[in-house]
């Protein structure tokens, strides 16, 4: 009927929108969840790149000790990667990851 305020409930809601895939990095199988829109989107970046998923994934991985948030989880890199990339193309200079 109406949106839930229960944290417990909200949380859970959360959790069911995100979809969880396993990637390897580094030799290493790991997860990764995020919304479907940001799977989708990260696709489109590594097709645009003539690259994998897992190999984009692999890079943000990568760059996470030297990006301004050492202490950022992969998912939300990977949600801050896709935002700037597409902050790029739409040419928007003030958020960029490096």
């Amino acid at each position: 009927m109406g949106v839930s305020t229960r944290p417990d409930e909200a949380g859970a809601s959360l959790r069911r929108s995100q979809i969880k895939r396993s990637v390897t990095l580094a030799g290493h199988r790991t997860s990764v969840s995020l919304e479907a829109a940001f799977w989708d989107a990260l696709q489109d970046i590594a097709n645009h790149q003539n690259r994998s998923v897992n190999g984009l994934i692999a890079e943000i991985d990568a760059a996470r000790p030297t990006a301004a948030n050492a202490e950022c989880g992969l998912s939300s890199a990977v949600r801050l990667h896709v935002l700037a990339w597409y902050r790029g193309r739409a040419g928007s200079n003030n958020f960029v990851i490096t």
